[in-house]
């Protein structure tokens, strides 16, 4: 099969008469869009003293994860129904806390509220309901997927170009037009946060970063007490409670952790490498989930002794893989490629084996209509990073990617565990086989028809970028590194939508006999914030089911 290639757009209009229209027939200045502020919540509610909420649930169990505008000396609490459920601080200061509620029924809308200790309201009550069980069958499933929503607050320079992170308002502005389309749930898949603890370009590679510098971390010490937890809350909590707020309440959330979340990019070098992820980062990877998100919900199907699962300090919650099952109509794997990743040669993996027996196991199972895979890290192309699926080596010369060059460290058996996974996924029967990653910043859909020597002819993988939500003008690959995303030597891929660098998401509709696709961007070069909130989908597809 012939592969596709592209232009980069971003390229294109910077060295051609399509930057003169840009700027000419665009949008406001960035600063002005920033002034505009975020448009109004998705309703009306009371916050009261809550600076964040995020929820995630199951058929029989809740985890909400809430930070406070003050410290609580005493325990809060969340009324779930007629139950309460005692609060868990998760910091040492008491701004943090979590709750914990099992033996939920299936399918139930609840009314929650939180209490302080002395009864009083300390936000508006709102609703959630549980997913339906698993052998309950629903007629349609809602789910919403974007990534890459950290970063820093953003800012623009004084003629209003921008100069960093998509602006806080901006990134609330996207999330909430994706909120209106009500989806029953959402899959924010990596790089929650950008605090990288090292540099990885230029002749100090490997070294202390500025970030690193003004964090003033003690890695000899813990995370949490004394000044390793106020640099971290000071780091990441600006990138995480402003831009979901309350919004999401009633919208479960599962959060899935890339390479950034653990405080470093996915690059190595004769002194370092990122990963295997070294104790420290580790730790501010397991600290800053135990602050800002939930972590994933027990599974029956999943196996509780997986890596970073069912931990003393987690208790039955597993940090780095999870599964999201609505009924018999829909199940979505999640997994973290960075968290157990080695370098093991050709016997390397991004995945525990244990992790890849699960993965493989769900694939071939039945009893769900549909199933998606939604790994960290993108299956179906490659910026050349070092820390890709793939062996393709960017030749900055050229500006393009080639396997004639070896990629330095870079471990073939990560490729021999994509192609396990790619064999299993284009080959289980009665499904449309579909794997929706993060990580690439940039919106696309393709159709793998070759992994190697795994033939996938017979029924194509559809593989989707779902879409950045605060990249940075320097997180684009085709900026820093000069190309886009490009389809690798390694696979046939016919692109339906060719990645596109803007930010948007990915809204895919579950039905019995079908899944409906349809992705969204905005382009931040070009077009009007107001537009932010009459976004449709630039592309739709439907994927039946087999028979």
């Amino acid at each position: 099969m012939t592969k596709r290639w592209c232009v980069d757009r971003r390229r294109f209009l910077s060295g051609t008469a399509g930057a003169m229209g840009a700027a000419v027939f665009g949008r406001l200045p960035l600063g002005e869009m920033v002034e505009q502020g975020a448009p109004p919540a998705v309703q009306d509610w009371d916050t009261g003293q809550v600076r964040h909420l995020l929820p995630t649930v199951s058929d029989s169990r809740l985890l909400l994860k809430a930070s406070f505008d003050r410290a609580l000396a005493a325990a809060p609490t969340l009324r779930v129904g007629s139950a309460a459920i005692p609060g868990r601080m998760n910091d040492t200061a008491g701004e943090h806390w979590q709750f914990y509620a099992t033996d939920l029924e299936p399918g139930r809308r609840y009314s929650l509220s939180l209490e302080a200790a002395d009864g009083r309201a300390l936000c508006e009550p709102w609703p959630l309901s549980t997913f339906p069980a698993p052998d309950a069958r629903p007629d349609r499933f809602r789910l919403l997927f974007f990534t890459c929503a950290g970063g820093p607050g953003g800012s623009y320079d004084g003629i209003g170009q921008r100069a960093g992170f998509l602006p806080t308002v901006i990134r609330n502005r996207l999330l909430r037009r994706a909120l209106s389309f009500a989806p029953d749930a959402a899959v924010a898949n990596g790089d929650h946060i950008y605090w990288d603890l090292h540099t990885w370009q230029g002749d100090n590679a490997g070294q202390l970063s500025p970030s690193g510098r003004r964090s003033n971390f003690d890695f000899s010490d813990a995370v949490f007490g004394a000044s390793n937890e106020t640099a971290m809350k000071a780091a990441a909590g600006p990138q995480i409670v402003p831009v979901y707020g309350s919004d999401f309440r009633s919208t479960p959330m599962f959060f899935l952790q890339d390479d950034h979340d653990h405080w470093e990019n996915d690059a190595v070098t004769d002194a370092i490498a990122s990963f295997p992820v070294p104790w420290f980062q580790l730790q501010l990877a397991r600290a800053t989930q135990q602050l800002y998100y939930p972590e994933f919900l027990p599974d029956a199907t999943r196996p509780a002794g997986l890596p970073w699962s069912s931990a003393t300090d987690r208790g039955d919650l597993s940090e780095s893989f999870g599964s999201l099952r609505y009924g018999n109509l829909a199940e979505v794997l999640l997994y973290d490629v960075r968290r157990t990743m080695n370098l093991g040669g050709p016997n390397a993996v991004f995945v525990d084996a244990q992790v890849e027996r699960w993965l493989l196991e769900r694939t071939r199972a039945s009893g769900v209509g549909h199933l998606v895979h939604a790994p960290s890290n993108p299956f179906g192309w490659s910026a050349g990073k070092w820390g890709e699926w793939y062996p393709d080596f960017l030749d900055r010369e050229n500006g393009a990617l080639t396997t004639a060059v070896a990629k330095p460290y870079w471990q073939e058996g990560w490729l021999k565990q994509h192609d396990r996974l790619a064999q299993a996924i284009g080959t289980q029967p009665g499904r449309a086989p579909v794997i929706i990653s993060g990580d690439l910043h940039a919106v696309g859909v393709g159709r793998m028809h070759r992994a190697g020597a795994v033939n996938l002819s017979a029924r194509p993988i559809t593989t989707v970028l779902s879409g950045p939500i605060g990249t940075s003008i320097r997180g684009f690959p085709s900026v820093v590194r000069g190309i886009g995303a490009t389809t690798p030597a390694h696979l046939d891929i016919e692109e339906s939508v060719a990645p596109v660098e803007d930010h948007g998401f990915t809204l895919v509709d579950f039905l019995p006999d079908r899944m409906v696709l349809r992705q969204f961007k905005w382009d931040v070069d070009r077009e009007s914030l107001v537009a932010i909130d009459r976004l449709e989908p630039f592309y739709q597809t439907e994927l039946p089911r087999p028979g």
